[in-house]
């Protein structure tokens, strides 16, 4: 049983290392994928769909509007009836939706960052976190195979000595 731990410990150890190593590597288009995706999702907004909720959700969080900037929404099928989200607000309690479809008012009331900023600089600022909680699991990984495979060898080659 110890054997068959560690045989499934080792393929956890594997398959994080792969992920680990393909998520370096292609990490330009991860952030290629995350940026036409969420342009997408910001182009085709309607407040219903999990996408655009997801947008509101990542724009309350994270204090941002559109995908550069406030400017993003302008393209999208939901501009041109209701102006940007309410999700875009600085400051809810000011923000109605008249001056949301104003184009001269709505800016200073809306945040200015976009998202796709803030995103991409938070996982590059704590990619070195993230690298070194990652590196910390591998090794207690290492460790219990290390130890199973042990305390394995110890347990078969004292059952001769009992008899």
């Amino acid at each position: 049983m110890l054997k068959l731990y560690a045989m499934f410990l080792s393929l956890v150890f594997l398959a994080e290392l792969v992920a680990g190593i393909s998520g370096f590597v292609f990490r330009h288009e991860i952030k290629g994928t995350f940026l036409r995706t969420y342009n997408e999702a910001v182009q085709n907004y309607n407040t219903r769909d999990e996408r655009s909720i997801a947008v509101d959700k990542v724009q309350r969080s994270l204090r941002c509007c559109g995908v550069l900037n406030y400017t993003s929404w302008f393209s999208s099928v939901y501009y041109p009836v209701n102006g940007l989200p309410p999700s875009c607000c600085a400051n809810i309690s000011d923000c109605n939706a008249s001056d949301l479809r104003n184009a001269t008012i709505a800016p200073t009331k809306v945040y200015q960052q976009g998202c796709y900023e803030l995103v991409t600089t938070f996982i590059e600022t704590n990619m070195g976190i993230i690298a070194g909680v990652t590196f910390g699991i591998a090794f207690s990984q290492l460790i219990g195979m290390l130890l199973a495979c042990c305390l394995s060898r110890f347990i078969t080659a004292n059952q001769y000595e009992m008899v």
